[in-house]
């Protein structure tokens, strides 16, 4: 015979149910412990990972980052080591689509070290650079700056002919001779596309010859490069130090746009010899080879 229910009141119903709920409050401390222990030992790994793959990230990271940054005209091909410590061989292209590249010699070599205000770059190349290069980025919101600091007995020299990997014209010229770089101190600052330098550079181009000439050197040069602070961009000035082409002129660099104009011409006496070069560099006009970019 089953047993009649027994109706309690309210009150008694609920009673054994909250003295239930309350019977163990360490008990429900220590569950609470374990789930915070474990959202702090979850979090601890992602961030141990997150250390790990930064710090031990391979040097490819730093080539493919540059590549696009270039618009594919800058690789570091065969990188080795990681993006703090790496080596690799510095190639010019010519861009997307372009079969056109040339590789210096040797390898470069850098060091990548964090600093309060960004990173701290350090890189030597025996084939070009003098000595180390030193050189510190900034990242900002919506870009970063670049600082060089003062190298007025010079940054380093490369090989002309390294200028064949861009494509046309260097291809079709196959410029021989050295790039020598050198700065009082300069400052690059990108933001959202758009480039504003502080301070100087200047390239001289030193014994230029060409495929394209008969004669042994052309000239050498003098491209300097200046802060314009009140349009914000860049003054270009192009002039002619010694040789049988004479190149002038000036241009503007205004955030990512190039304007230039100059012209070519051949000393007196070596018009012919330099006539099928004034042809290439630029639209003839009398003896004159009009230089028009941008």
């Amino acid at each position: 015979m089953k047993k009649p229910l027994r109706l309690l009141p309210d009150g008694l119903r609920r009673a054994p149910r909250a003295l239930a709920a309350g019977a163990d409050p360490d008990d429900k401390a220590w569950q609470r412990a374990q789930h915070a222990a474990r959202r702090w030992a979850l979090a601890g790994a992602l961030a141990g990972a997150l250390l790990a793959a930064v710090s031990y990230a391979p040097a490819s990271w730093l080539a493919d980052a540059l590549f696009k940054l270039s618009n594919e005209r800058l690789l570091l091909a065969e990188a080795r080591g990681s993006v703090w410590t790496g080596e690799a061989v510095v190639v010019l292209a010519g861009g997307p689509g372009s079969r056109d590249a040339s590789a210096l010699p040797g390898r470069l070599h850098w060091k990548l070290r964090p600093s309060w205000r960004g990173l701290k770059v350090r890189a030597r190349q025996e084939c070009c650079i003098n000595g180390e290069l030193k050189l510190e980025l900034r990242p900002g919101l919506s870009g970063f700056t670049l600082l060089l600091p003062a190298r007025p007995d010079g940054i380093g020299r490369w090989p002309a002919r390294w200028l064949d990997g861009l494509g046309t014209p260097f291809n079709t010229m196959q410029l021989g001779g050295t790039l020598a770089l050198a700065t009082p101190g300069l400052a690059l600052q990108v933001v959202q596309g758009r480039a504003r330098l502080s301070g100087s550079v200047e390239l001289t181009l030193q014994g230029i010859s060409s495929r394209l000439s008969p004669l042994d050197q052309l000239g050498s040069y003098r491209l300097a490069v200046r802060g314009d602070e009140g349009g914000g961009g860049a003054q270009l000035n192009l002039q002619t130090l010694d040789g049988a082409l004479r190149l002038a002129g000036d241009g503007q660099w205004t955030g990512s746009r190039l304007r230039f104009r100059g012209q070519a011409e051949a000393a007196p006496g070596q018009e012919g010899a330099l006539a099928n070069l004034l042809n290439i560099i630029g639209r003839r006009q009398g003896a004159l080879s009009i230089i028009s970019i941008g």
